[in-house]
């Protein structure tokens, strides 16, 4: 028989539990408004039965709570986290595609690149005027020089721009090892609680924020298992395994974390490339993290898609090797001297492994179209590497299916180079206006970086040999980053070639090469099947194209971010009216175990003192 005063007992476990009830409810209001808080539950249920031995058995001996758990569902964690990385990928692109289009803005308020050629061309047919007039020339110069000015600034601020993406990516990874670390502490805390009989809902909502911000980074991965006693397999300990992956590999597991780290880059991967463009490796082991696969997704990849983005145009071939230092590549994917992009110091891969090249050399064919390169070594390569590098792929750099700095600034090189070529081209048949040729300088030049010295694109090494390749004078050289106007033709206007023959029909007036020269703004084909002026048309529809397509995906993932948040909250987000609801629910309870206990003391009382012999 159950004790006389087990009643009182009943009610008392009511009040035990209502008011852990209660207490709950005032967390979960307490925080409405915080940031990564999931509703908290107490979980009740009715105690165990006793039996009295009586004729009906067993009674009731009140309410237990088994635990006050967070409310929260796996599966649209998952989803949403899923779902960041695309999120975080697309604004980013959106963000420094923007900041890339603002320096190919052309319109009546800037001086873009049509009102700057369009003086340019003006300029030069002002030139038949007075072709032998001195400010007439020095006027044409001037609005030349505006144009490689012009190409100058724009490659000052892709380079910034790709800066910028590369200081960004070390502060991002450095933030990737900072979350790994709290996410390692915090999975010992709750472990710790946990094992104790607790549940570490705080902490938990803690890590899952963490989630939050490490999935729109990079794709992650989260996985939680129960640590089961060795003893008895069936009855877990309260800890768990707790594993987060970043791009398939392990970052975090339990109690242990890896850390990545950037390492500067010893070469270039392209010509334009700035300095010292960070590669990410594990501390650990040195392995690279391939933050830019195509299998990658997140702010970290739209950062190297800005940075490293050649549009899949990188360079490659088929190997042979001629000698222990020399090794050949044929079958190239860049046929034209204009197009090539690779550093004249770099790494070239080939069957998965890297060997350093310290210059390179090119043979054209009749067409001027490049068959094949010869890379010098920057060591001789052994018998066993020999066979393993002949007739294999080669490329420098790596395919990357994105419009980045390397691309735009290819782009540049490419018209720059073309334009040039043909406008020198013309220049280089006449005579100045002292009847001396002008066929050993060129009008459009660049400036080495090293020695100062402008280039005459004459084709020979510095010994003065003819030959093709990074080591000589070709318009491999030339860059939007270097292009000039020959300061000795700036110097000096008189330098500049108008005619053929100034003993002719014209005398110092004949303007014929002007003429010819006029025809490169909108008569000759000279990149991506267009004229010169169509250039700007060319490169606005590439950065429009790519400007569109992130903003149309950010928001696409944005609102689809949105609906998965919205469900993820009505599950785990804390709604006023139903706590408003659950406190008066919750308060009712607790008055009627008050009640209870009440009724019992009014019947110990009768029970004690009034029937008492």
């Amino acid at each position: 028989m159950p004790s006389t005063f087990f009643g009182l007992n009943i009610a008392s476990s009511g009040l035990s539990a209502y008011q852990v009830a209660l207490n709950t409810t005032a967390n979960n209001i307490a925080n409405v408004q915080t940031t990564g808080y999931s509703r908290q539950q107490s979980n009740r249920v009715a105690s165990d039965a006793l039996l009295v031995h009586q004729q009906y058995g067993a009674v009731g001996s009140g309410v237990t709570t088994l635990s006050v758990k967070q409310i929260r569902n796996q599966y649209y964690d998952t989803k949403y986290w899923y779902n960041q990385s695309s999120v975080g990928l697309y604004e980013t692109k959106l963000s420094y595609l923007q900041q890339i289009e603002n320096y190919f803005i052309d319109d009546s308020s800037s001086k873009g690149f049509t009102t700057i050629l369009n003086t340019m061309f003006n300029s030069l047919d002002t030139l038949k005027n007075n072709a032998s007039d001195v400010n007439t020339r020095q006027q044409f110069i001037g609005s030349a020089q505006n144009l490689a000015t012009y190409f100058n600034s724009v490659s000052e601020g892709l380079t910034d721009i790709q800066k910028g993406t590369n200081d960004e990516i070390k502060s991002t990874v450095q933030n990737i090892n900072a979350i790994a670390e709290k996410i390692a502490v915090l999975n010992k805390q709750i472990n710790v609680i946990e094992i104790q009989g607790g549940y570490a809902n705080e902490l938990r909502d803690q890590r899952a924020l963490l989630i939050d911000e490490l999935s729109e980074i990079v794709p992650t991965e989260v996985s939680e298992v129960p640590i089961t006693d060795t003893n008895h397999p069936d009855e877990p300990t309260g800890a768990n395994y707790y594993t987060v992956k970043i791009g398939g590999q392990v970052l975090v597991d339990t109690y242990n974390y890896e850390t990545l780290e950037c390492k500067a880059r010893e070469y270039k991967v392209n010509q334009t490339d700035a300095a010292g463009l960070y590669d990410i490796k594990w501390s650990k082991t040195g392995n690279t993290f391939n933050a830019g696969g195509s299998s990658m997704s997140g702010t970290l990849k739209a950062l190297f898609d800005i940075r490293d983005g050649n549009n899949g145009e990188n360079f490659s071939g088929l190997a042979k090797v001629l000698n222990s230092t020399e090794v050949q590549i044929t079958n190239p994917s860049i046929t034209s001297i204009v197009g090539v992009s690779m550093p004249e110091e770099g790494i070239l891969t080939i069957n998965g492994r890297e060997y350093a090249y310290e210059g390179f050399t090119f043979e054209q064919d009749a067409d001027g179209n490049i068959t094949s390169y010869t890379f010098n070594m920057k060591r001789a390569l052994t018998a066993e590497e020999q066979a393993r590098v002949d007739g294999r792929t080669a490329s420098v750099g790596t395919s990357i299916d994105a419009m980045g700095i390397p691309y735009y600034m290819s782009q540049m090189n490419q018209f720059l180079r073309s334009f040039a070529t043909e406008f020198n081209n013309i220049l280089k048949k006449g005579v100045d206006l002292d009847g001396n040729s002008t066929s050993g300088y060129a009008f459009f030049t660049g400036t080495d970086t090293v020695t100062g010295e402008e280039f005459s694109f004459d084709g020979k090494d510095a010994n003065g040999n003819a030959v093709n390749g990074s080591g000589s004078d070709t318009y491999y050289k030339l860059t939007a980053a270097n292009i000039c106007v020959n300061s000795m033709i700036v110097k000096d206007p008189t330098k500049l070639a108008t005619t053929v023959d100034i003993n002719g029909k014209g005398g110092v007036d004949a303007y014929d090469l002007v003429e010819e020269l006029a025809t490169l703004k909108s008569g000759k084909v000279l990149y991506r099947g267009g004229t010169a002026d169509g250039f700007l048309k060319c490169m606005i529809a590439d950065i429009s194209v790519d400007t569109q397509q992130s903003e149309i995906f950010s928001k696409n993932y944005q609102n689809v971010a949105s609906a998965i948040d919205t469900q993820r909250m009505s599950i785990s987000g804390v709604d006023e009216d139903e706590e408003a609801m659950d406190l008066i629910k919750f308060q009712n309870a607790y008055n009627l175990s008050s009640k209870m206990v009440s009724v019992m003391a009014e019947i110990y009382d009768r029970l004690i003192l009034e029937t008492g012999v």
